[in-house]
This record gives C-alpha cells, structure tokens and sequence, in this order.
C-alpha cells in the first residue's frame, strides 16, 4: 500500500497548481490584455492620486463652479453601451450575425457620441474659465477624461475591424457558417467584451471621484 501511495505522489509531484493550471488556460492574447489592464489601472491610479494631493495641498474641498452636466450624460451614454455590447456573445453563440452587426454597431455609435460628450464637457469646462493650462486640479480634469478617451478610441478601433469583418461574413451564407464556427472570432469577442467592460467600469469610478472631489 505504501508503493501505490509513493507512486500516486509522484505521479501528481509533477502536476501544476489547481491556480496554475487555470492560468495555463487563458489564451495568450488574454493574458496580455489583462497585464494591459493592470498597466492602464496603474497609470489611472497615478494621476487620481496627484489630483486628490493638489486639491488637498490648494486646501480646497470642492469647486465653485459646476461638473460639467456633458460629463454626466456620457457616463449614461457609456454603461448604455456597455449593456448594448453585453448580448454580443449571446448573438454569436445564437448564430445570429445579423443581430451580432446591429450589436457592434450600436456600441460604436454609443462610443462615437460619449466622445463627443466628453468634448462639449471639456467646452463647458472651458467656459467656467477652467482651462488646461491654469488650475492645476483642472489641468487633471483634462489629462484624465482625454486618456480616457484614447483608450476608448483604441477598444473603438479594434470594434471597427471585427465590426466590418462581421458585415462581411453576414452577406454570405458559407461566410456565415466560417465565421461562427471560427474560434479566433469568438476570442475576439471576448476580448473586446472585457476591454470595453473594464474602459467602462474605470470611467464610472472617475466620474464619481470628480462628482466628490470637483
């Protein structure tokens, strides 16, 4: 009994960790995205820190001047498209590619128009007399919404691509037939789902910061 023991540990001594075995799991491109994110996290993380000490070393504890109502109103705008975007797997797993185009492309006409929101906030901002290059806890204001925005252009770019290449699978039946059963689309999917998500979330966190801090 004792050998059959000796040679079950030894059969499991070279097996992974349950945790390691997970991560053994997730597709390379996965992985990256997520190393991405703790990175775009980090960065975010950095520059709330620097205005929460600027407004604290100013001693001032709000503004005098309004949030930008623009700014709330693209935060809709965005969880809107988060939702929108959300039904994208369930469409692919349904082989509905009609619906799957329809998705993207009302999430990148949320995206287009929560872009153009966040401008007319920086033009409100702009007419209270708070500009880039004066108050230091504005300049903040502006630096963060306009990073934030060109992460969303980059989940905007990468939804453009798999958006046209939906379209062009959906004219075609045979088309159709590949790009459902094709496993790099649904990955994509899945990475597009988890950037837009979490591009969404860090600007939900944002705006409640600045509705406290502003």
């Amino acid at each position: 009994m004792n050998s059959d023991k000796e040679r079950k540990d030894k059969v499991g001594a070279g097996r992974p960790a349950p945790a390691f075995a997970r991560i053994e799991k997730v597709p390379p491109l996965m992985m990256l995205l997520y190393l991405s994110l703790v990175g775009v996290t980090v960065l975010f993380a950095i520059l709330v820190a620097l205005y929460i000490q600027n407004r604290a070393n100013n001693g001032s504890v709000g503004s005098v001047h309004p949030f930008p109502r623009w700014f709330s109103l693209s935060t809709v705008v965005l969880v809107a498209s988060s939702y929108v975007l959300s039904q994208a797997q369930r469409l692919y797993r349904e082989d509905n590619v009609a619906g799957l185009t329809r998705c993207l492309s009302s999430t990148l006409i949320l995206g287009c128009i929560f872009a153009g929101l966040q401008l007319l906030g920086w033009r409100e901002l702009n007419q209270q007399g708070i500009f880039f290059t004066g108050e230091p806890s504005g300049t903040y204001v502006y630096l963060i919404s306009a990073l934030h925005i060109v992460h969303l252009l980059g989940g905007m770019l990468f939804l453009l691509v798999l958006l046209v290449r939906t379209v062009y699978a959906a004219r075609d039946g045979v088309r159709t037939l590949v790009f459902i059963r094709n496993p790099y689309r649904r990955l994509q999917l899945r990475l597009l789902n988890t950037y837009w998500h979490f591009i969404d979330g860090l600007w939900v966190a944002l705006f409640m910061l600045f509705l406290f801090l502003f």
